[in-house]
């Protein structure tokens, strides 16, 4: 092995300094918690006392407990409806989006624009279109001859509302079907067109698999992030009405900050990061059936 120089030396410490923030950072506020809850979720945790080892008690006991599994239900009735919908309404958008029009840029940035505010406000917002009594959104189908439904209030129009709101919140995912298309070889289309191909076929044939690393990508992490919706059931619902807005991560929530069962909490984290892991390592085998990788 080579001896290091003094100037090989002095750039390796240069480099450890200037990365040492990062490595510190991660090591203490990521590695370190990660490692900690493992230990946790088979201990007796009330942060006011030291972690009691209690071996698989925690996830015998998950195993028994009924709001587990209606968590589980409402969020994956929530992944169910709104991850195929935000995929299809924003390749839709992305696709009309895709134009060449003067002012084109305008609607592409009022149409992202919902997908960086903050996840309160937007909330907030929704509550007020939500209200049965004064909000927008009944006041329009009143003028229908529709009579609104009690939405939040309601234990069966809770969840679809909130995946309705899901649904206002997809600019980020068209942004990126926005790029897919637009990184898709115009020769492609030309020959299509040469050959009397029609829209439907173009799109079909060309655009589907030739966009199908982007749709795959926005379908795990719109799936991962769905898995860990919080912040409208917190804001908005406050897990009601009879529990049926309590998503997995909020029960986790009350679990750990609420009732201070952290070794418990612990425990669920881990069951929701292995379902997680099952279900991308699912997709990630199915994908092999409809993804289209462009080779050179």
């Amino acid at each position: 092995m080579a001896k290091m120089t003094k100037t090989t030396k002095r750039n390796l410490v240069t480099a450890l300094l200037f990365i040492s923030p990062w490595v510190i950072g991660f090591l203490v506020f990521t590695l370190g918690p990660i490692v900690l809850s493992v230990y946790y979720s088979f201990s007796a945790y009330n942060v006011f006392q030291p972690p009691i080892w209690i071996g698989l008690d925690n996830y015998t006991t998950i195993m028994d407990d009924p709001l587990f599994y209606k968590s589980l239900y409402n969020t994956v009735y929530y992944t169910a409806l709104s991850v195929p919908g935000v995929l299809v309404l924003s390749l839709l958008l992305a696709l009309l989006l895709n134009s060449r029009l003067k002012g084109m840029n305008i609607f592409r940035t009022i149409y992202f624009l919902p997908s960086v505010l903050s996840g309160v406000a937007v909330s907030l917002l929704w509550m007020w279109l939500f209200n049965p009594d004064s909000g927008l959104i009944n006041l329009l189908l009143s003028y229908l001859g529709i009579e609104g439904p009690l939405w939040l209030n309601s234990p069966y129009w809770s969840k679809p509302a909130l995946v309705i709101m899901s649904y206002w919140g997809l600019g980020g995912v068209m942004v990126i079907n926005l790029a897919g298309l637009q990184a898709i070889p115009t020769e492609l289309y030309e020959v299509a067109t040469i050959d009397g191909a029609s829209a439907w076929r173009k799109f079909w044939s060309i655009t589907l698999p030739m966009i199908s690393p982007t749709l795959f990508f926005n379908l795990i992490t719109l799936s991962i992030g769905s898995f860990q919706v919080f912040t409208q059931a917190y804001v908005m619902t406050s897990g009601g009405p009879v529990n049926s807005t309590l998503f997995y991560v909020f029960y986790l929530y009350r679990m750990a900050f609420e009732n201070l069962r952290m070794g418990y909490a612990s425990a669920l984290a881990w069951i929701l990061f292995a379902i997680i892991m099952v279900f991308t390592l699912i997709q990630l085998r199915l994908s092999k059936r409809w993804v289209y990788y462009q080779e050179g």
